[in-house]
């Protein structure tokens, strides 16, 4: 009671706040505030991050119906002090995140969560190696084409299902997050957000598959990795597999692929379309993007109107991880603001000893994947692909810039992108399909391991080294 009397104070000081600074934010932005903030304006980043990483592990009935509350608690620490220094200032800068990347995240992800769940794969899969192999390759191909997120939320329920009476599960679901849900996206700006960014400014839709050979290289490493693992345990299983037959394989709700390929097609289009920019108080957005959030919500709304009930329930469908993301997230991309306003700021912000180190392609590749680990990976990528464009086209207009880059000093933007995209596998907030695809396998009764028991058990042993096989293979 005393921490809901708590929090609803500091909101209602952040709106008091909010509105008094809502004219000083319309009259415009002023400094440069990327160079004016300290390092410790990250604390309620950091502390959103340890009490994801925390709270599951020591209290986690508390978490389970609390993680809103605590999101919030950390955002508020952030917004309240941010609005009383900077007021107009803050407010654009925290109404920019929401209304230009967070609003849109979201609604990109329900979509994409609301069609896949309408999709029922069933049959007797026997989740044998050679069976989670090839679902796993599967996902991965597809991943580029459809999302990283649609390729999640189309598989990951029948693998778990094929995968029901195994004991180990849990490192199935890791592989499955890192290929499916990170590694797959590497080919086209549809698979993964900061390839979509930088297809918005100026990147060839095509370009794109330069990767195809580290991708396929590293998910040849992980794939042959998965199935050593899974051949070992599956020899040690005392259950009996479902036998082949038993129950005939079906596709149903395929009429949900519409759906899907009509969200594919929005978020295409509002890259190739140029409508004009409308102001929100201040922010300005451009027409097509607000088009394109309004038919993905339709193209979310007629998926539930056109599915029977049945087939989600078939499906275990339930809203719980799209809320778990929703709120989680929303903790995030207010409390990152500064860290990512300190990146930006480059040569003159507190993070200057990061953004001056990175000179080679390798360094571009494992800083811009370090961050992506912890941070929204797509103003990462942005952030290291115009410190790229400012090092080698310094003052040239953008599209030739980009031209220029590409025709000589490629490996730059390749470093770039594979680091966003790939690196996004390294914790649960890599990615967001990452944190959808873990509380899903925990409503189906699968353990998964903490935040800090991902990245020391999985990322650290698995990733890393195959990461430095492509950084030899592709960057030196």
């Amino acid at each position: 009671m005393a921490t809901n009397r708590f929090l609803k104070t500091l909101a209602l000081i952040t709106l008091l706040l909010f509105a008094g600074a809502v004219p000083d934010a319309l009259a415009g932005h002023g400094t440069n505030l990327g160079e004016e903030l300290k390092l410790f304006t990250g604390i309620p980043f950091a502390g959103i991050l340890l009490s994801i990483a925390l709270f599951p592990l020591f209290a986690p009935h508390f978490w389970h119906n609390h993680f809103g509350k605590i999101s919030a608690f950390w955002g508020l620490c952030l917004a309240v002090p941010f609005l009383f220094a900077y007021k107009g200032q803050a407010v654009y800068e925290i109404g920019h995140i929401y209304l230009a990347d967070y609003i849109p995240f979201i609604i990109l992800l329900w979509a994409l969560y609301t069609v896949a769940g309408g999709i029922v794969i069933s049959g007797s899969l026997s989740g044998s190696p050679l069976v989670n192999t090839i679902m796993l390759l599967i996902g991965t191909a597809i991943a580029s084409w459809v999302g990283t997120t649609g390729a999640a939320m189309l598989l990951i329920r029948p693998f778990l299902k094929a995968n029901k009476w195994r004991e180990k599960q849990t490192y199935q679901v890791v592989f499955f997050i890192f290929l499916v849900c990170n590694i797959g996206g590497a080919l086209t700006p549809l698979g993964d957000p900061p390839l979509f960014l930088g297809f918005l400014h100026k990147v060839p839709f095509f370009w794109t598959l330069k990767m195809f050979l580290p991708m396929v290289l590293l998910s040849a490493i992980l794939l042959a990795i998965f199935f050593v693992i899974d051949s070992y345990y599956y020899k040690k299983e005392k259950g009996n597999a479902p036998e082949a037959g038993e129950e005939k394989f079906k596709l149903e709700g395929l009429h949900n692929l519409i759906f899907l390929g009509g969200i594919i097609g929005a978020v295409l289009a509002s890259g190739l379309l140029h409508l004009g920019e409308v102001s929100i108080f201040g922010i300005h957005r451009p027409v097509a993007d607000l088009l394109r959030d309004a038919f993905l919500i339709l193209m979310g709304f007629l998926s539930l109107q056109t599915t029977r009930k049945a087939l989600r329930e078939k499906n275990e469908f339930s809203w719980f991880p799209i809320m778990e993301v929703a709120y989680l997230f929303a903790g995030i991309f207010v409390t990152m603001i500064p860290v990512l306003l300190i990146l930006k700021a480059g040569s003159h912000g507190a993070m200057a000893f990061i953004i001056d180190s990175v000179k080679e392609p390798l360094h571009y590749f494992w800083v811009t994947g370090a961050l992506s680990s912890f941070l929204d990976n797509a103003p990462t990528y942005l952030v290291f692909f115009n410190t790229a464009l400012g090092t080698f086209s310094p003052g040239m207009d953008e599209a030739a810039a980009v031209r220029e880059l590409i025709a000589n000093n490629e490996i730059y933007l390749e470093a770039i992108s594979m680091g966003a995209v790939f690196m996004g596998a390294n914790s649960y907030i890599g990615n967001a399909p990452n944190f959808m695809v873990r509380s899903i396998a925990e409503e189906g009764g699968v353990s998964m391991p903490s935040f800090f028991g991902y990245v020391l058990k999985f990322s650290l042993v698995f990733l890393v080294p195959s990461f430095l096989v492509i950084t030899f293979v592709f960057l030196l």
